[in-house]
């Protein structure tokens, strides 16, 4: 079981309100410097942002319907942080940038069983990637199991901001299940 830290949205990628403010999720990072311990604080490195995707009535991803993307964005947080210590960053963040965090949400999620790619290129190039995920899986006699818990997941592992489109690096999961 994962330990994250999420905020939702309801845009596609590059959108104006894509850009969402991960003041919160540094501020744990940060605490090493404050005068706030936190109890079995370890140094890290702040894993990449994650967003888990889907689309209401929408058995897998239809990348035709675009507009109709939900998202939630993800970071993975370390052990040590317990919801206190979350609710405790969120506060300092709200503090110090005067901005309202009340939406980012601490929970933990069992991702369960998948079928991983690394995407390299363009987002709006994924669906050949997550056509010859599906082939695969299927190869393999597997099948989507798209539905509660269990979404299109990518992992960014390049800045958008400073990463030309043809070199950007996405992993991306696909939710599956033995076929029947």
């Amino acid at each position: 079981m994962e330990k994250l830290s999420a905020g939702t949205g309801g845009l596609i990628p590059g959108g104006a309100h894509m850009l969402i403010d991960l003041s919160s999720w540094y501020t744990i990072k940060m605490s090493k410097l404050g005068k706030h311990k936190l109890e079995g604080y370890f140094d890290y490195v702040v894993p990449p942002l994650e967003g888990l995707w889907w689309q209401e009535g929408v058995h897998g991803v239809d990348y035709s319907r675009k507009a109709d993307f939900r998202w939630v964005s993800l970071i993975r947080l370390p052990e040590f942080v317990t919801s206190e210590t979350f609710d405790w960053a969120v506060r300092e963040a709200t503090e110090k940038k005067q901005r309202d965090f009340s939406k980012v949400e601490f929970f933990s999620w069992k991702e369960g069983l998948c079928v991983q790619c690394m995407h390299i290129g363009p987002y709006d190039d994924e669906p050949a990637t997550v056509a010859a995920m599906e082939e695969y899986a299927k190869a393999q006699g597997y099948e989507a199991d798209f539905g509660a818990n269990r979404f299109h997941h990518e992992i960014y592992l390049s800045d958008v901001r400073r990463c030309k489109p043809e070199k950007l690096k996405t992993v991306i999961r696909q939710p599956i299940k033995r076929a029947e």
